[in-house]
């Protein structure tokens, strides 16, 4: 019998390590979307080890802060997979000061959003065609410090910020996350192709890597057994596999039981999840044209 495919973005480590490891025990073939081969490799050999080499596992290499390498990455995907059951956008980054990227977007915002956007928008013919298939946006709570949205300007906006404004703005790309969750929800056949996001809580990965200190907190969260990654993937692959999720599209769940979450203010209305769309397309449009 035919073993389903999911593709999953940020899976060297965290929660999409544990993520990834979890669907190969569970019969998935993989597709890693990856910036470092070191990691990929790593990430491969373990994969085998899990599975006694029952899982087949592709590498896609592409830095998803660059909105040409996550076209390219979901043009090879596309072209590579006939089927493609699930996809997983976990791939995120927290950064504490402004880095504007070559394209020209910040790239929080690129890696955050711009970027899975771009990756979905390339393999959605693919998901439609593999019927039924899902979709996995990893949000998070920190969404309710966003404080604000405008998307023409958010999306554009790459001012220097400080550590402490880094929280908003780091928000507000797990905000735009959720907005374009539920627009996408809106825009899919849900017969078809099911479309959710997650909060999967406080975890000890390497999301804060650029915060000084970041590796000796996460040694001592890690002895005091604080912020478990294996929660936060506990959602994710639920979302990905769950029969209970089947016919569930444009939801936003905990990590805490799968309870459904409200898409905060200023991002709940249908209106500004359209605009949104329109602006993020608008500005794809020119932005890693390739």
């Amino acid at each position: 019998m035919t073993r389903p495919i999911a593709v999953i973005t940020g899976a060297t480590s965290g929660l999409g390590r544990i993520a990834a490891l979890e669907l190969a025990r569970r019969g998935y073939d993989l597709g890693i979307v990856a910036r470092s081969p070191g990691r990929a490799e790593a990430l491969l050999a373990e994969l085998g080890e899990v599975t006694g080499g029952a899982a087949r596992a592709d590498v896609f290499l592409a830095d998803l802060g660059v909105v040409a390498q996550a076209r390219w990455a979901g043009r090879e995907i596309a072209a590579r997979y006939a089927r493609l059951d699930v996809l997983v956008n976990n791939a995120g980054l927290h950064a504490f000061s402004q880095r504007v990227t070559a394209e020209g977007l910040a790239e929080m915002t690129a890696v955050n959003y711009l970027g899975p956007f771009a990756l979905t928008q390339a393999l959605t013919d693919t998901l439609l065609a593999s019927a039924p298939a899902r979709i996995v946006n990893v949000a998070s709570e920190a969404s309710r410090r966003a404080g604000s949205i405008a998307p023409a300007t958010d999306l554009r906006d790459t001012a220097p910020y400080t550590r402490r404004e880094s929280m908003a703005l780091y928000g507000r790309t797990k905000l735009m996350t959720i907005m374009w969750t539920r627009e996408l929800a809106r825009r899919l056949d849900a017969a078809k192709v099911t479309v959710n996001c997650c909060d999967p809580g406080f975890n000890a990965t390497g999301l804060g890597r650029d915060l000084p200190g970041s590796a000796a907190l996460r040694r001592v969260l890690d002895v005091l057994k604080v912020g478990d990654p294996r929660r936060g993937a506990g959602i994710i692959v639920r979302l990905a596999t769950d029969p209970a999720f089947a016919h569930t599209t444009g939801g936003y769940f905990s990590v805490r039981d799968a309870r459904p979450l409200r898409c905060p203010e200023p991002g709940r209305g249908e209106d500004v999840q359209r605009r949104l769309w329109t602006e993020t397309e608008s500005l794809l449009a020119v932005t890693g044209a390739a």
